[in-house]
Order: C-alpha cells, then sequence, then structure tokens
C-alpha cells in the first residue's frame, strides 16, 4: 500500500494538502505566498511565524505537516474584515507599530486570547503574547493595542470618532501604568494632523495586516538563491577552496570565490572588509565568506556548501585587546591592531585630581551585545537592460540607507553609480546592525554573474554569527569633586573591541570619549580611547553608539562620590547638570534649547520615594557632527492630486515616515489623506544620508519643513490667499531665517501653517490639481566643528537631547517600575516618541540584566533563545514624562524636535545597577548585572 505523502488541512477557509515533511511555516510563505507569516527564527522562539491551528495561538516554524493532518490554520489574511479593519484601528490609536515585522504574529496572539477571554486583564495579555518577542517596542504599546482591541469587540466592533476615543480612554484606564503614561506632550493649538498630534503612523495599516513586504517576502520568475561558505575558524590560512564535487550538485548553478569579485575590498568607512577571503589569505573572523554558492532551490544550498572541500590550517586567534596590543602579536591587518585613537583633552586634570576633596576610581566592563532586530537580513538583486542593453542593477535591500548600499555595491563591482539602483523594503528593525553591507553585495554580485535575480537570505544563527555587535569595552575612570560635590576632573581610558574590521569603530569610539563625561558642567577632563582589531565578530554600530558603554561607567562613579560627600544621587547630578550657556566637558557651549535640569526636576520626588529607586542620566547627539558634512533632504511633489514626500532616509521603525507627514501637514494645512511618504529609492528620493546618529528628526525634518514651507507658498498662491506662510521668515524655504523663525514660532503652537490650513480650507483639491508636477525641495546641512578644532568652544553636534531615569525595584529585586523624563525638544508625535523610548528602555534593560553574547576562542557561544531578549511578562510598568520649555529657547530646526532614537536607552544600565546597590550594598562594575533577581 503506497504511503500518502500529503496531509489535509484548512487556511483561511480553502482545503490544502500540506506534504508531510514540509513545515507548516514553509507551506504558508513558499507554496500559498501567505507572507503575513514571518520568518524570524526559524526555531519557535520569536514568535513572528504565529498562526492559529484550530483557534489555539502556535508558531508555524516548528509545527510539521505530520501533525496537522484536519487542522484549521488561521493568518492574518484570513481575518474577517471587520477583525481586520479592529486591529488597524487599535493599533494605530495605541501607537503599537514600530518596524512592524513581529505584529501579524502579535495580532493573531491577540485574537487567541480575546476570541476565548473578551474582557483579559493586562497579566493576562502579556501572558498571551509572551512567547512574541518585540525589540522595538518594549511591548507597552501592543498590550495597550490589544486591551483596545478588546474594548472595541466589547462594544460591537471598531467604533470610530467620540466612541473610539472613549473606548480609547477605557483601554488606557484598564491598562494601568502599564499604557506608558505620557506627560506634558501636548502642544496647544497643533492641528489633529499636525505636530505635536497622536496622529497614527502611515504605516500602520500595511503592517498589522502583513501587507508590507521585506525582502524575504519577495519573489521573481526564475530567482535564484545564494549562500556563502564561511571561515573553518576565526583565524585560518586558506590553502585551497575545491568546488568541482559541489559544482556537480544537480541545483547548482554557479560558486564564485574571491577571484570573481571585481574590487574584493569593501567597508562602510575603511575598504578593509573582504568580500571573499583569497586562497593564501588568513580568515579574520568566523563569518569571513570563502565562496558563494548559487542555487536554483534554497534548500538545497546547505547541501551544496557541504560538498564543497577546503584545505586549511587552523591558527591561533586573537581573541582579546589585550592580546591584540602584546608585542610580537599576529597582525590582522597589515596597518596594524590599533583600528582608532581618540584623546580628548581640555584643562589640567593632574592638578584637578590632586587638589580634589574625593577622588573615585574604577574598572568597568560592558559585554559585546546582538541586536536581534526581528527580521534577520535579506536581499534581492535583480539584473537589468536599459534600452541600449547596458546592464545595471535593482537591489532591493532592508538596510540603513540605500545610497550607502549602492555605493559599496558600486565599488565592488567596479560598476557606475547610475547603473545601479537601489530600492529599500520595509526595515524590520535596524538599531545600527543595518549599516553595515551583510547581505546585499553577495546578492548583486550572484546577479550580475549569473543574469537571473538571486535572494540572499541570512538564518537567524548566521545573523547572530555574522553581522555587527555592539562593541565591548574595558573602561577605568576616575572622577573627582570638590567637598560641595561639584565635579572638578574626569580621566578615563576606554578599550574598545572592534572585532576582525573597522565597520563604524571608528565613530563609536568617538562617541564614547565625547560623551564620556555626561551631561555636566565639567572642565577638566583626559578621556583616552583605543579600539582595537581582534579575531572576534565585527563591532560596529548600535543603538547608544559608545555612550551606553561609557554612561554605565561615569554615572556608576557618581554615584560614589555621592556617599562621600553626604548627598543623594539626585542632588549630586543636579548641582551638576549642564544649564544653559555653560559649557560642556567637550567644549561646547549649551544652547538655550538643553532643558538637562528640568529632566531631573520632574523625577525628584520620584527618586526620593523609595529607598529602592536607582537614578542616571545621559545625553546624545543628534546629526554626525564633528565637522563632517552631514546633510538632510527631502522633495515634495504634487503627483496625482497627492503630496508625495520623497526622502532616503530609512525608517527601521523610529517612524521617520510620520515625523515628515505631519510637518507637512503643519504648515500646509493638508490632511494626511493627501500625504503620500515614499520608500527611498536612489531614482525616486534625494540622498538624506544613513538613518543613523539620531540625526533624521532634525535633519531629514528640518530639510521636509523647509521644502514644505516652499509648497505652502506655492498653494497660498494657487488659492490666491496671500503670503500668510512664514510671514517675517526672509530667505525662503532654503534660508536659515526662515528656520529660525518659523522652527520657534511653530514650536510655540502658533504657526503661519495654521493660516495656511484656514486659508485653504476651502478645497484644497483644487489648490493642488494647479501645482500638480511641481516639485519643492528643501535641504539642511548644520555647520559644526571637527574633534581637533583649535576653537575654544566648538561646535561639536547641532543639538544635543538629555534624559534622566528612574528604575524602582521590590524588596525581592525584581523590576517595579521605570520613570524616564526626557528633553527631546518638540515630540512631533507624542505617542510615537513615548513608544520609542519605551522600546529602547526595556533594550537597555536587557543589555543591563539578562543579555549576553559570549564568545569562546573567536567564535560565539549563542543562539536567539539564549540572547537573554526581554520578554512581555519580565518588562515592568514605564512610564515617560517629556519636559517642555518656552518656546523661544527651542531648537531653531523641525520645529524644535530633537532626535530621541539612541538616548533611549542610555541612563537605562546605571539606573539599574544603581537601584541594586541601594538594594543589597552590592556595587556592580560588569554587564550584565550579576547576583540579581534575573541573572546569578
Amino acid at each position: 500500500m503506497e504511503q500518502d505523502l500529503s496531509m489535509k488541512i484548512t487556511v483561511n477557509g480553502v482545503a490544502c494538502d500540506i506534504p508531510e515533511g514540509r513545515s507548516l511555516l514553509r507551506f504558508l510563505r513558499d507554496e500559498l505566498r501567505l507572507t503575513s507569516v514571518k520568518d524570524g527564527c526559524s526555531a519557535g522562539a520569536c514568535g513572528s511565524c504565529t498562526v492559529l491551528i484550530n483557534g489555539v495561538a502556535a508558531k508555524s516554524c516548528v509545527k510539521a505537516a505530520k501533525h496537522l493532518q484536519d487542522a484549521e490554520i488561521l493568518t492574518v489574511e484570513g481575518l474577517s474584515e471587520r477583525e481586520r479593519e479592529l486591529y488597524v484601528r487599535a493599533f494605530g490609536e495605541a501607537g503599537a507599530v514600530q518596524c512592524g515585522f513581529c505584529i501579524p504574529g502579535m495580532v493573531l496572539a491577540a485574537k487567541g486570547l480575546l476570541d476565548a477571554n473578551p474582557a483579559p486583564t493586562r497579566v493576562e495579555v502579556k501572558q498571551a503574547i509572551d512567547g512574541n518577542i518585540c525589540r522595538c517596542t518594549g511591548y507597552v504599546r501592543i498590550e495597550k493595542a490589544i486591551l483596545l482591541a478588546a474594548s472595541f469587540l466589547r462594544e460591537g466592533g471598531a467604533a470610530g470618532g467620540a466612541a473610539g476615543a472613549a473606548l480609547g480612554e477605557a483601554a488606557g484606564a484598564a491598562l494601568g501604568e502599564a499604557a506608558g503614561a505620557v506627560s506634558g506632550a501636548a502642544l496647544g493649538g497643533a492641528p489633529r494632523s499636525g505636530v505635536g498630534a497622536d496622529v497614527p503612523r502611515p504605516d500602520v495599516r500595511e503592517k498589522v495586516l502583513g501587507t508590507g513586504i521585506f525582502g524575504d517576502d519577495l519573489f521573481f520568475e526564475g530567482m535564484l538563491y545564494a549562500r556563502a561558505l564561511r571561515a573553518p575558524a576565526p583565524r585560518a590560512l586558506i590553502r585551497a577552496i575545491h568546488t568541482g564535487q559541489a559544482e556537480q550538485h544537480p541545483d547548482c548553478v554557479r560558486i564564485l570565490t574571491s577571484g570573481d569579485v571585481p574590487h574584493n575590498k569593501i567597508g562602510h568607512l575603511k575598504q578593509d572588509w573582504d568580500v571573499m577571503i583569497p586562497v593564501g589569505s588568513e580568515t579574520r573572523y568566523i563569518g569571513d565568506a570563502l565562496a558563494l554558492v548559487v542555487s536554483t532551490r534554497a534548500e538545497s544550498l546547505d547541501a551544496i556548501i557541504r560538498l564543497i572541500e577546503l584545505d586549511y590550517e587552523e591558527l591561533p586567534p586573537v581573541t582579546s585587546p589585550a592580546d591584540a596590543l602584546r608585542d610580537g602579536a599576529p597582525l590582522i591587518h597589515e596597518d596594524g591592531n590599533v583600528m582608532a585613537r581618540e584623546h580628548l583633552r581640555r584643562g589640567d586634570v593632574d592638578a584637578a585630581i590632586e587638589a580634589a576633596a574625593h577622588v573615585v576610581t574604577r574598572s568597568y566592563y560592558t559585554p559585546h551585545n546582538d541586536h536581534a532586530f526581528m527580521e534577520p537580513e535579506c536581499a534581492v538583486a535583480v539584473p537589468t537592460f536599459d534600452e541600449e542593453g547596458r546592464r545595471g542593477l535593482r537591489l532591493y535591500t532592508g538596510g540603513q540607507s540605500v545610497y550607502d548600499d549602492r555605493r559599496e555595491t558600486a565599488t565592488m563591482l567596479k560598476m557606475p553609480l547610475e547603473d545601479i539602483h537601489v530600492i529599500s523594503n520595509l526595515v524590520g528593525g535596524g538599531f545600527g546592525g543595518k549599516e553595515d553591507m551583510s547581505v546585499q553585495h553577495h546578492a548583486a554580485l550572484a546577479a550580475w554573474h549569473t543574469g537571473r535575480p538571486v535572494k540572499v537570505k541570512f538564518s537567524r544563527q548566521e545573523s547572530i554569527e555574522y553581522h555587527t555587535k555592539r562593541h565591548a569595552m574595558e573602561m577605568e575612570f576616575t572622577t573627582a569633586c570638590d567637598a560641595d560635590g561639584y565635579l572638578t576632573a574626569m580621566k578615563a581610558s576606554i578599550i574598545a573591541d572592534t572585532g576582525a574590521y573597522a565597520s563604524l569603530g571608528g565613530p563609536v569610539l568617538q562617541r564614547a570619549c565625547t560623551h564620556a563625561a555626561g551631561p555636566y558642567q565639567l572642565h577638566n577632563v583626559d578621556i583616552l580611547g583605543i579600539a582595537v582589531y581582534t579575531n572576534n565578530v565585527v563591532s560596529g554600530a548600535y543603538r547608544g553608539f559608545g555612550v551606553t558603554q561609557s554612561c554605565f561607567a561615569m554615572e556608576s562613579n557618581l554615584n560614589l562620590l555621592a556617599e562621600q560627600v553626604g548627598i543623594s544621587a539626585w542632588e549630586i547630578r543636579y548641582r551638576n547638570a549642564i544649564r544653559p550657556g555653560q559649557v560642556l566637558p567637550n567644549g561646547q557651549i549649551a544652547e538655550e534649547n538643553t532643558a538637562m535640569v528640568e529632566t531631573l526636576q520632574a523625577l525628584r520626588e520620584t527618586f526620593e520615594s523609595s529607598p529602592r529607586a536607582g537614578i542616571a542620566c545621559g545625553f546624545k547627539n543628534s546629526g554626525k557632527g564633528i565637522g563632517l558634512v552631514d546633510t538632510g533632504r527631502c522633495v515634495l511633489s504634487v503627483e496625482g492630486g497627492m503630496v508625495h514626500v520623497r526622502t532616503s532616509a530609512a525608517c527601521m521603525g523610529q517612524g521617520i515616515a510620520t515625523v515628515c507627514m505631519q510637518m507637512v501637514s503643519e504648515l500646509t494645512g493638508l490632511p494626511p489623506s493627501l500625504i503620500v511618504h515614499e520608500a527611498p529609492d536612489t531614482v525616486r528620493t534625494p540622498d538624506a544620508g544613513t538613518s543613523t546618529a539620531s540625526r533624521q528628526t532634525v535633519l531629514t525634518g528640518e530639510a521636509t519643513r523647509r521644502a514644505a514651507l516652499a509648497l505652502c507658498r506655492a498653494l497660498e498662491a494657487a488659492q490666491g490667499a496671500g503670503a500668510n506662510a512664514g510671514a517675517g521668515a526672509p530667505g525662503g524655504a532654503q534660508g536659515a531665517g526662515a528656520a529660525a523663525a518659523t522652527g520657534a514660532q511653530v514650536a510655540g503652537g502658533a504657526s503661519g501653517g495654521a493660516q495656511v490650513a484656514s486659508a485653504g480650507a476651502n478645497d484644497p483639491t483644487e489648490a493642488l490639481a494647479a501645482l500638480e508636477g511641481q516639485e519643492f525641495s528643501g535641504e539642511f546641512s548644520p555647520v559644526t566643528d571637527p574633534m581637533s578644532s583649535p576653537a575654544p568652544n566648538p561646535v561639536s553636534h547641532v543639538s544635543y537631547s538629555y534624559a534622566t531615569q528612574v528604575v524602582l525595584l521590590d524588596e525581592e529585586g525584581r523590576l517595579e517600575k521605570v520613570i524616564a523624563a526626557y528633553d527631546v525638544g518638540t515630540p512631533v508625535n507624542p505617542s510615537s516618541c513615548a513608544g520609542q523610548i519605551e522600546g529602547g528602555i526595556v533594550m537597555g534593560l536587557g543589555f543591563a540584566l539578562t543579555e549576553d553574547f559570549p564568545i569562546e576562542g573567536g567564535r560565539p557561544k549563542v543562539r536567539y533563545k539564549t540572547l537573554g531578549l526581554p520578554r512581555a511578562t519580565q518588562v515592568p510598568p514605564i512610564e515617560v514624562r517629556f519636559v517642555t520649555i518656552d518656546a523661544a529657547r527651542r531648537l531653531p530646526y523641525a520645529f524644535g524636535a530633537k532626535g530621541v532614537g539612541e538616548l533611549c536607552l542610555i541612563p537605562t544600565s546605571p539606573a539599574v545597577a544603581h537601584a541594586y546597590y541601594r538594594l543589597d550594598g552590592q556595587f556592580r562594575t560588569r554587564l550584565p548585572l550579576r547576583d540579581t533577581y534575573y541573572g546569578k
């Protein structure tokens, strides 16, 4: 009797036969093209592939067909129309969507809960989504969205208008403190869709319903698949690569090696990274590529790779900066093992320390850390031909800058930039980990050689082992103060393990040094930083960009100084907090928009009311600064009666589309329904720089404001309403005068935009029709001074944001609550901004307590499920408070908004460490913290 090789199941009400050996995830994605079901780990750890099986939430990646006979499967595509609208509304109103990769899985987990329990508690919601990881939101607003959806369901549908608002308030009350209270965020007079309004993000629908396209959701006719053979050891001499047997595999199309690469060196800033290691050379880390296998089937890639024979000699790896710096150490690169060196010195530090009343010296260590973004890296390259038959490439990517991807791909292939067209898909989280090339260049290389579309995707384990990490740092900090607790000197050494290649190690080291003395008035500093090559996994950009590490050391030293002085940890920070007109440790004069003191004042009572409260402060620059050219750009074009916002600023979940849309709406009065935000595209969108350094809100935001001002004037002219917008702001859309005057005016809550909205209230579509085909451009390049500037008070950065966090523990050492006060200038979208802060805080809690990335002998010893990523049930209530200042003091750009993407987690780990110090008296100097409720 012949064995039945398939199982009968029902998917979204349609009968299907699933092959017995197939996983449910692969069947849903590859056969049925139900791409709302995401492949985040293929190991049952992340929950992105969650579906309902017979009404119960389950992870489809670990469900084999043989266990599914007669099962009923539901994906987001199978929700009723009513349910679809309900969840879109609930997640939009709650501000629960950031990168969106995890959201369809969250929706299915929510439905499984609400079908069984229509009135869940906050705790029950947490338990329902505990198997689903979110790296962006910190879960707070997802929980709020699920409670809001429950309210909608109990009321009979997705209510709108006043009813919807009432239900939102009810859900917020049900959620209690975990909803993430936002205080002081309202900006009086702001229009509903303009700056300061909690407008649902424009990408909510596609992310909730899973219709948005991430890299792995792309399929092309005749598409091939590629994967690299990686280094057999962190340091090995490659004597030969034999591909003959592998090439005989029936699915093998081509095997490429270093000789097939026109230019074999790439790199984000420094070209030191081999596309593939040549025969006769040494590998530098476990992720080095040796050969690139191209196959007709993704399932065959590993089998083909195993057929490649390597002749190599394993060599002792260099696995620590100390080993790399010793005499006679093997050179990882020809120019030596020191990748970068920074030395920031002001004043007479030694004399100040000698004269100080109190001095504290401690050594600290922070480990490597994985970004753990929800979407593993994936890119697709497609060969193109123009009308004259000229070859080119179209590259679909999920990186943090389409222009960086184009530049590095063109360098590798020795192609003109204009022959490479890069388009961004949705980006499922980045946090700095998608600045470097990972899969893009290999997809492009394979497509170039085969003449067919090629997809390259990292498995989750490949992502963990090969992409860049947070720099591990060894630090020694000496901090001194006078008898009254006023800081007099700080001396520090910072040694960073940058791994095998430069990546962003140089700028990361700079920020660690320039921010090491904290947001305080301190004139005597001596900070030496060295970034060292090793054979460990490459370290690069990571949210916080080096400041996360040095802040942990500085803030911890402050707590010991406060004890010696006999004042509270709050008081020593308050006495030294930078104020407008004072000088930061790097020499820059703090501008009027500085509100560091206000963040401390907002949390004084919170800190002083609990003996188990820990406190820490932090600050972070917006923009690259230090004399580098740094430009934000935006083009607004009127097409088909809509305003298209065109900028290459990548959104990894932080919401740059929302920022741009609301700024356009603020000035023009146009509703969001008439504004379209386009995806980054090197043909359609101007180069706005990398989404890094917390720069996009300020730089591209200001560029958008300038473009919107020009559009605003054109709308007025078309309507015959007169030139009301930007009155008294000379210089036009590109002028610095316009930026200052209009920025301050709008930040105060009244603007020319309100006048235009009134003037255009009759029928904005008529005015837009009159402007059909026109474009309005904005550009912003702030001028800053280089690190070596001889100026007595150099302007290192266009702006800084400031924060104070208080972490409360219960008597057993469990996280009880986190309260955070932030100076981010004008919150363009308070809900979105607070949501980003909440997510950053949870990331910071993981960095402090549970996350680690052990490396032994150059080999990572970790899997996704052992990274220690916080889950919903571990996250305490989080309260975010925005401090506000007078409109005249606000940053004169981007409506007074400042960056927050990195600052959100910088103070978290020292605040947690301080809370434990106050709880048990143990002063901890290493992360993740040991001997706590969360780790031994």
